[in-house]
């Protein structure tokens, strides 16, 4: 699949401001955030002050925003944020409202009109790097990762933003939680922090169960999962490993299947056929790894890659990854490295959301756009 700036392109939207959040599609809608008013890239710092996140509501066919409601920052903000900014947690939309995440600005839930339903604060820590963990939905829980703001996971009622439990213990963690299968049906909340992954009831907040990880440092990428099998990778120096779920404890010694020192320090994994796929941040290489024992089965560079922080994506048998200055590669989803195509928009900002498939179409947002790339027409 190949595209440029008049080839193959739906439509292209224009932004208000930056951001690093995923767009999601609901129905026949569209939604991201950014935000404006303070240290804007290619602008002058600004005034903290002014500081405001915004919630688009995009029409899916082509591109109009259909509403913006405008979010001013909780104050004082995080001074600087390198690199990512102010609006990097995706948003989430079930079939009455979408919800957004802002940092020590809370929590907030809109219908899909546009009005204002509720507004949660999680806590009002800050930190140089921000926060990035997107919310997640199970049954009538809204579940955030609020490691930054309070040190915790932190689940709401969906339809009240009440507060329903809160789990300590989110050390240096900056993924968003995944939902795993184990015997009997009920799910695990599991989520990576520095040193260790956790499992959680998500009912409840209860933790479950903890497994080492060998990898030092904080953890961004969100985890993967076949079945009761996860897959992490993480951490400065690098690092992968697999466990299963369903464990009770310390189950380092019981459950973790294996490690390996390959990883990535931002985007996450894609699993897919029994075999992991992902790319390193800055050394712009693309890593396949057995799944089942964590063998390594290729490790190719992608030529003028740049820095990759957003997450792949996969669709059709191909793997769409997004390096931050726009060049979109796209690769065979096989244990064969084969690179089908490189890609690129001229769009001169930055590309640090991942994009989202949307049936035939894909969605690509950088700072100051964001695009739907269309299936090629048949000859």
């Amino acid at each position: 699949m190949e595209w440029s700036t008049d080839h193959n392109l739906a439509w292209k939207t224009p932004l208000p401001g930056p951001g690093g959040s995923s767009p999601i599609v609901a129905g026949d809608r569209i939604y991201l955030t950014c935000y404006t008013g303070y240290a804007v890239p290619g602008s002058s710092g600004g005034d903290m002050s002014r500081l405001q996140r915004h919630v688009l509501c995009l029409d899916r066919t082509d591109g109009r925003v259909l509403w913006k409601r405008d979010v001013p920052a909780a104050q004082p903000e995080q001074d600087k944020v390198r690199e990512h900014g102010y609006a990097s947690s995706t948003p989430l939309a079930d079939d009455d409202r979408v919800y957004v995440f802002f940092g020590r600005s809370g929590v907030l839930a809109f219908s899909h009109d546009g009005r204002s339903l509720w507004h949660a604060d999680v806590g009002s820590g800050t930190h140089g790097w921000g926060s990035a963990a997107s919310p997640v939905l199970y049954r009538d829980l809204v579940i955030i990762n609020a490691a930054v703001e309070s040190g915790s996971l932190v689940a709401l009622n969906r339809q009240t933003g009440k507060e329903v439990w809160r789990a300590g213990g989110m050390k240096e963690s900056w993924n968003t939680p995944i939902f795993v299968p184990v015997a009997g049906g009920k799910p695990e909340l599991v989520v990576a922090v520095a040193g260790s992954v956790l499992g959680f009831d998500p009912a409840t907040g209860e933790r479950l169960w903890s497994c080492a990880t060998g990898i030092g440092w904080y953890m961004v990428p969100s985890l993967v999962n076949d079945q009761e099998t996860v897959y992490c990778i993480g951490g400065r120096t690098g690092g992968a490993l697999a466990v299963r779920a369903g464990g009770r404890g310390d189950v380092t010694q019981t459950h973790r299947l294996w490690t390996l020192n390959k990883g990535s320090n931002v985007s996450s994994p894609i699993f897919h056929e029994g075999h992991l796929y992902f790319f390193h941040e800055n050394l712009g290489l693309a890593y396949c790894v057995e799944a089942t024992t964590g063998k390594l089965v290729y490790e190719e560079r992608l030529a003028n890659a740049g820095q990759i922080y957003a997450s792949p994506v996969l669709a059709d048998g191909r793997i769409y990854a997004v390096g931050r200055q726009g060049a979109v590669f796209v690769l065979a989803a096989k244990p064969q490295f084969e690179q089908l195509a490189r890609n690129g928009l001229g769009d001169r900002s930055s590309f640090d959301a991942s994009p989202a498939i949307d049936g035939r179409r894909l969605l690509i947002r950088s700072d100051k756009v964001l695009y739907c790339i269309k299936e090629p027409e048949s000859p």
